[in-house]
């Protein structure tokens, strides 16, 4: 693991993650090859965390029958440590709102 040579950058950025809603699952070297992958319970529910074939990490929820397939989750990698976010805000699409407005020079 590679720490950052200014501690005070470090711990700036792990009080961000927590206050954040992320939270620390593992290590990247637990799924060193494409294909690994790592099951852990976070809060309750199995998250599971995935090397892609196009060696990406990805995090899943797993859901119980009859609710259906695992919804993926948002998955970061900070410092070679594994973080996810089960926060259901941060995983809803948001359409733009539309402001119609008539310029005063019309």
């Amino acid at each position: 693991m590679t720490v950052p040579p200014d501690d005070r950058v470090f711990r700036r950025e792990m009080a961000t993650a927590y206050r954040s809603g992320w939270h620390f699952i593992d290590l990247v070297t637990a799924i060193p090859h494409r294909g690994d992958s790592l099951t852990v319970p976070l809060f309750g529910e199995p998250i599971l965390v995935v090397r892609e074939e196009d060696d990406d990490v990805r995090a899943y929820r797993c859901l119980r029958k009859p609710r259906g397939a695992p919804q993926p989750v948002r998955c970061a990698i900070r410092y070679d440590m594994i973080f996810v976010n089960l926060d259901q805000r941060d995983h809803q699409l948001v359409e733009p709102k539309t402001i119609l407005a008539t310029p005063r020079s019309a």
